[in-house]
């Protein structure tokens, strides 16, 4: 019979709350995993896609508000876990405090890293719903890809290529061109 293999402390929300404010770490079932430091393709697309989303909402005097990384979400109390989607948009104002999220954001784009492609695509994806996000893009530089799940049609893994216009499906007529993006990482 193989040994048991000691198990990881659970954190706390006081105890994270306690780490450094510069820490790049997300918590999944109170268990602490490390995040890499974004690539500058990474932060290109991820402005590209906050300027969009942001303008449009002001446009239509919507009532949601963006959020990029480093920002936490609270999708759980027991076990602990917080996430920090690269970019989110959240439209119940009552799940914001000073802090964090508490939650679950209506629309989460994760742009990939390459050093980690399984948290997107696997682990994220199973949280994100499994707690209610309503929409979850998966942007993949390496690959060209976007990723369209929506989760609230239970539509899930729709590929898309960098030369694609894409609809956000929690809204009626929000389209984003990939195009234009992957011009400005070639």
């Amino acid at each position: 019979m193989p040994a048991m293999q000691p198990q990881p402390e659970s954190i706390t929300l006081t105890q994270y709350e306690a780490l450094p404010e510069d820490s790049r770490i997300e918590v999944f079932d109170g268990i602490i995993y490390d995040m890499a430091s974004p690539s500058q393709i990474h932060q290109t697309i991820l402005t590209e896609l906050l300027v969009s989303l942001r303008n449009y909402i002001r446009k239509k005097g919507g009532n949601c508000s963006v959020f990029p990384a480093p920002f936490d979400v609270k999708l759980s109390d027991d076990p602990l876990t917080i996430v920090q989607p690269d970019l989110m948009v959240i439209c119940d104002k009552d799940k914001l405090d000073t802090k964090r999220c508490n939650g679950s954001p209506d629309f989460i784009i994760e742009i990939v890293s390459p050093s980690n492609p399984a948290d997107d695509y696997i682990r994220k994806l199973y949280y994100y719903k499994n707690y209610g996000v309503r929409e979850y893009w998966i942007v993949d530089p390496q690959r060209k890809s976007v990723t369209v799940n929506y989760f609230e049609k239970d539509i899930l893994n729709v590929p898309y290529t960098f030369n694609s216009v894409i609809k956000v499906n929690i809204y009626e007529n929000l389209y984003i061109d990939f195009s234009e993006i992957a011009d400005l990482i070639e």
